[in-house]
């Protein structure tokens, strides 16, 4: 005897045509919510969050700007209000960046390959100005500079404060203009040591240097941002790198020999090649290990404090202006993250960590660690990262006094005077601090 087919298979199908017919015609629509469902996240950071949301995709960055989260993608950028995660706006941008402090700051939005940017209000996307001409852009807690470069290469470089509307001062700069394009390219200065799960960028914006350099076919111009002038034009030889610290011009020589590498530093006040101070033996890592000593990395440091090892292998940082040591530690002892006013360094048994106050030249405070610890230093907090278990901890920069302490895997992306933003896949949450 043949048996039929099971007759909920058939209802089930009437009941899946009726749905459709239901929503195509605007009738009912079940699936925004049903989507909404499955996609419904776990807390990232248990119930520490103030809030989470659900972003746009993978973030390039992640900046709090006063009371609003301007999150920056690959093709656009929007913003979220910090008290609550709501969306406030978005706008079609290739890169996104940060000038100014609070609620005094801007966004600075553009597309590569164009010429030209905007400056935003981040709390409500309006436009305050805008530049049709400008290759590059640098934005700084205390001001921002753009680059224009004429057809025939001809280049000027001019500063703005954050909000304002008319330049502060211009100055030609020769044609360096055609490696220099987008929000924050490169210049010869330090680089911030960072941890794992944190944002290469976390600390940004900083303070516009007295000095900065522009790259311009082998040559560094050296301009002062005080005055808009250009100071010097510093040509290393082919075994030398330049890098602009504490508003000096570090000349690092790496000569190859014995198949080691021999290492000075020479530190001038442009206009002058007077050196103001001068070490041999100090190696500022500006190169890979290896015999062949080719110089491709910034040291890393603050906008004063350079971080460098001394002939016996030991760390030091130095302070960039006059050369004077800060800190020396001991063998083995490592620093992993460093600015103008601290150093947090792991003890050579990996089993402490602590903050170093390079002004009073003291332990400043000390806790517990493991081999897996990871430390970024940003104004408002030091951001402790560590493994089994996921872990992030902030720590207030002066005392070591706990402001966060969550479980989570996530990756934190901007720190704020009273929180962090931890983002996760497509997810992000604001922490506050306690």
């Amino acid at each position: 005897m043949a048996s039929g087919g099971s007759p909920w298979k058939g209802y089930a199908l009437v009941a899946i045509v009726i749905v459709i017919v239901l929503a195509t015609t605007g009738v009912w629509n079940p699936w925004p919510q049903v989507w909404s469902w499955v996609n419904t996240s776990e807390p990232i950071a248990g119930n520490a969050a103030r809030w989470q949301a659900r972003i746009g995709g993978s973030p390039q960055s992640v900046s709090i700007v006063g009371d609003a989260v301007v999150v920056e993608y690959r093709t656009s950028v929007e913003a979220y209000g910090l008290t609550a995660g709501i969306k406030l706006w978005d706008s079609d941008a290739d890169w996104a960046a940060v000038s100014g402090d609070g609620n005094d700051a801007v966004v600075a939005t553009g597309r590569l390959l164009t010429k030209g940017y905007q400056v935003l209000d981040p709390r409500s996307g309006a436009q305050l100005r805008a530049d049709t001409e400008a290759t590059a852009v640098w934005t700084y807690r205390n001001g921002l500079l753009d680059l224009h470069c004429a057809k025939g290469g001809d280049c000027r470089l001019t500063a703005w404060s954050p909000r304002g509307t008319k330049p502060l001062w211009t100055v030609d700069t020769g044609g360096i203009g055609f490696v220099l394009n987008a929000a924050n390219p490169d210049l010869p200065d330090t680089r911030q040591l960072t941890a794992n799960r944190v944002d290469d960028d976390v600390a940004r914006p900083r303070l516009m240097p007295s000095l900065i350099g522009l790259p311009d076919d082998g040559k560094t111009r050296v301009i002062d941002t005080a005055t808009g002038r250009v100071v010097q034009i510093a040509q290393p030889a082919s075994d030398q790198r330049i890098a602009i610290a504490g508003g000096r011009v570090l000349t690092v020589t790496g000569v190859a020999r014995d198949g080691t590498c021999y290492y000075g530093v020479v530190a001038t006040d442009p206009p002058s090649s007077a050196p103001v101070w001068q070490r041999e033996g100090l190696n500022l890592r500006t190169a890979d290990n290896g015999s062949d000593c080719k110089q491709e990395h910034d040291p890393a440091g603050g906008e004063d404090v350079v971080l460098g090892v001394d002939p016996t292998g030991r760390e030091e940082l130095l302070a960039g202006h006059d050369g004077r040591v800060l800190w020396r530690g001991a063998r083995d002892e490592k620093v992993l993250s460093v600015n103008d006013s601290f150093g947090v360094i792991r003890s050579a048994d990996s089993r402490t960590i602590r903050g170093h106050n390079l002004g009073r030249g003291k332990t400043a405070w000390s806790r517990p660690a493991g081999e897996d610890v990871g430390a970024a230093l940003t104004p408002y907090a030091v951001i402790l990262t560590s493994r089994k278990p996921d872990r992030v901890v902030a720590v207030a920069p002066g005392s070591g006094r706990v402001l966060a302490d969550v479980r989570t895997d996530a990756e934190v992306f901007a720190v704020g005077p009273s929180g962090l933003i931890a983002v996760s896949g497509r997810d992000m949450a604001y922490l506050p601090f306690a």
